[in-house]
């Protein structure tokens, strides 16, 4: 295995680990969460989200991906001197932006409300604002250290964010409730605005610790300083489409977040009923589909610069070995997670949420098990996303997302409104979203890289072994008893099963283990003396 194969794997490894721990702590987060604020709070507390959303990636989406890819690409030209240049432009632009946003937010908190369809959302819309420009600031901090090709940062970062919420967040809630439900889901809101706070920090102390090493680089002497104008506008031409292609999916989540709760009032459902379902499927389903997802948005972020700095080298055959790397990756990842998730989504959903009726343990099992089939078609649009960004081709996903996100609208407004589809349309839509981005990824990225698509390395093996992987499982849901620590021992029971099959059918080799092995023992080595 090739050194840039190595630092790919140790990146997406550092990411993935750290990515699924902030998943499953956010996760088990909202167990006591739910039982403080109840189903209705969270469906006010989910209403708030997607508008962030849609403003943070308009503000940040693009620009810490292209802070990467050009810091990258000076870097392998032996070019420190433009790196911190990038860097600087682009700590100024997305301040700028972060600020805006926040102000815009807390100007336009009535008006969001009220387009929401439920006003009380206004103290969340104002508590969260401050994010805004906080994790604005950090991205242009993370896109610098990732250019470098160095995750650790990010994803420490990351996980002070999650475990600040757990601890900031959740006393906030308490006291919110005495209010209202309202002011309880705006405590929430506001304590991811202080672990954002907190995050920030971090990036910065690291930061300034490294800038001496950084500064100890060798320059080439022959690559001539950028001034500030060509800079921005290639940060710009580079940011602009990966943003776009990334608001897609949150405009697409603002615009749910409406029409999902009046078209469920359509299909017949009562007010708070439809928001309690509502509630469930945002805050329960959605963030369980999103614990592994956390390891598509891993190989992602490690392919941009490591395929950056190939092109930059002239190098088009660890291009082509790097992308049909990520292929792979994103089949053996994502596969086991849709079919285990599916398999267990009643044991899991009673691991960790609490049901008031067996009706809606049913239906959102049911939910869940559906909506587990979109982990992999994403897992697949994260990869051939960061492969394509990667090769300067960033329009490409943000049109087949664009596309994908239009038929999901529409697949939303027509099924969730009908009496006897209602929330099951969600969903449908997803999986006809994804599956009409990915396909034409997959060919594009094989158009541009040359590369012959290994189908038997790349899709079979991992199918083989996820399906015994399925087999395994169902017997074992089938003969074992229920209850909270066989749930346990049935999701550690997947998991083990799977890595065997894997290691047994080549879907998975131990040079793909090497970077998760080698951290391992070097954590329990013993110190040396002096």
């Amino acid at each position: 295995m090739s050194s840039t194969q190595k630092s790919i794997l140790s990146g997406m490894t550092v990411l993935s680990v750290v990515g699924l721990i902030c998943k499953i702590v956010g996760a088990l987060y909202r167990i006591p969460l739910a039982w403080l604020i109840g189903d209705e709070g969270m469906g006010t507390y989910q209403l708030v989200f997607p508008t962030y959303n849609m403003l943070l990636t308009i503000s940040s989406a693009g620009l810490p991906v292209a802070i990467s890819r050009m810091v990258s690409f000076t870097l392998a030209r032996d070019d420190p001197r433009n790196a911190r240049r990038v860097f600087r432009v682009a700590l100024c632009l997305l301040s700028s932006l972060g600020l805006i946003a926040m102000l815009l937010m807390v100007v336009m908190s009535p008006t969001l409300a009220l387009r929401s369809g439920d006003p009380s959302t206004q103290p969340g819309f104002v508590a969260i604002a401050p994010a805004l420009l906080l994790v604005c600031a950090m991205s242009a901090l993370r896109g610098f250290m990732q250019g470098q090709q160095n995750m650790v940062p990010t994803a420490i970062s990351q996980l002070i964010e999650q475990v600040g919420k757990v601890f900031v967040a959740l006393p906030l809630a308490y006291f919110g409730m005495r209010v209202s439900v309202a002011y309880a889901a705006a405590g929430v809101l506001l304590g991811t605005s202080i672990a954002e706070g907190v995050a920030l920090l971090y990036m910065v102390v690291i930061y300034r610790r490294r800038r001496a090493s950084f500064a100890a680089l060798p320059q080439n002497p022959d690559e001539p300083p950028l001034a500030v104008r060509p800079l921005l506008k290639r940060l710009l031409s580079l940011s602009i489409p990966i943003t776009l292609g990334a608001c897609i999916v949150p405009i697409a989540s603002f615009i749910d977040s409406g029409l999902l709760l009046n078209r469920l009032v359509d299909a017949g459902i009562e007010h708070s009923a439809a928001l309690g379902l509502y509630g469930r499927y945002s805050g329960y389903v959605l963030t369980l589909i999103n614990v592994p997802t956390a390891l598509a948005v891993a190989i992602s972020m490690s392919l941009v610069p490591s395929i950056s700095s190939a092109m930059a080298r002239g190098d088009g055959k660890a291009m082509r070995r790097q992308s049909a790397l990520g292929l792979r990756l994103s089949f053996v990842v994502g596969l086991p997670c849709s079919i285990g998730m599916s398999l267990l989504s009643s044991q899991i959903l009673s691991l960790i949420y609490h049901f008031d009726t067996p009706e809606s343990l049913r239906v959102t099992t049911e939910l869940l098990s559906l909506s587990s089939l979109t982990i992999v078609l994403f897992t697949v649009v994260q990869s051939t996303s960061g492969i394509l960004q990667g090769l300067r081709k960033q329009r490409i996903p943000m049109y087949t997302l664009m596309a994908g996100v239009a038929v999901k609208v529409l697949l939303n407004y027509t099924l969730i409104g009908t009496p006897g589809i209602n929330i099951y349309g969600a969903p449908i839509a997803s999986l006809s979203c994804y599956t009409i981005s990915m396909l034409p990824n997959l060919w594009y990225v094989r158009k541009y890289t040359g590369m012959k698509l290994d189908l038997k390395g790349i899709l079979l093996k991992p199918a083989l072994a996820t399906a015994l992987m399925g087999a395994v499982l169902a017997l074992a849901i089938r003969w074992l008893p229920s209850g909270r620590l066989w749930t346990v021992a049935l999701v550690l029971l997947g998991i083990g099963a799977y890595a065997a099959f894997a290691l047994i059918t080549g879907a998975m080799t131990r040079d793909d283990l090497a970077p998760l092995l080698k951290r391992f023992s070097r954590g329990r080595a013993p110190k040396k003396e002096d």
